[in-house]
């Protein structure tokens, strides 16, 4: 049996991560409890693409460079609400 330590997306902190029971579609969610981090609970592997980080970043890249709602949606299959929402939120973290 191997045991593989579960880092936490924000702080990448391995130790201070615990399960923290289970979602509606059944996986597994962790609970970071480093007092110093951003994000509390997550899932290692999300069902909808538009909750990685990864995808959060594309979606500003490609508002820098022009790229519209829709096609921004479409080329990174996720809702155009979610890409609207992430711009909403970029905005409100620059004004800051």
């Amino acid at each position: 049996m191997v045991l593989e330590p579960i880092h936490c997306p924000s702080c990448n902190d391995a130790i201070a991560v615990i399960k923290h029971g289970k979602t509606p579609d059944g996986k597994q969610r962790y609970l970071c409890q480093n007092p110093n981090c951003a994000r509390h609970t997550f899932v290692r592997h999300y069902a909808y693409q538009g909750y990685l980080a990864q995808v959060k970043a594309q979606i500003s890249e490609m508002a820098i460079n022009g790229s519209g709602i829709r096609d921004t949606a479409r080329v990174l299959k996720i809702s155009p609400t979610t890409v609207i929402e992430e711009l909403k939120k970029s905005i409100d973290t620059s004004r800051r």
